[in-house]
């Protein structure tokens, strides 16, 4: 069992940010391990924030993450073994029967329908 918790915060910029949050007064610095098909990623930060007992985590997702198929990054605690947390990306043919796909290129077709209909209106004034 780990001695911490992580959230995730945001994912911005092919960076993902979560808090890591000891569950025990005087846990030690935490050892954090990023894997993607059980290989290392790189460039994992581990920062003390302001509050005790409190990390800012930051996993930059490495270039050859991004392509076709779907890609799960494990965020482990080094120590413990546990699994913290994990994220996806699907891209590609995977994500081509994804309902949410399908309803942002809905939202996209709409926007153009109606960009294509007040120019009408505008011109047969």
């Amino acid at each position: 069992m780990s001695a911490y918790t992580l959230t995730k915060t945001r994912f911005l910029e092919g960076v993902w940010e979560g808090l890591l949050v000891a569950t025990e007064d005087g846990a030690p610095a935490p050892e954090i391990a990023v894997t993607l098909h059980d290989k290392p990623i790189g460039g994992v930060t581990v920062a003390e924030t302001t509050s005790a007992g409190r990390w800012a985590v930051e996993v930059p997702v490495p270039v050859q993450a991004v392509g076709d198929g779907v890609q799960t990054f494990l965020i482990t605690d080094a120590r413990a073994g546990g699994v913290l947390d994990s994220f996806t990306l699907i891209a590609g043919e995977a994500l081509a029967d994804d309902i949410r796909a399908e309803v942002d290129l809905l939202r996209a077709e709409l926007d153009m329908l109606k960009r294509a209909f007040r120019r009408h209106c505008l011109e047969t004034t």
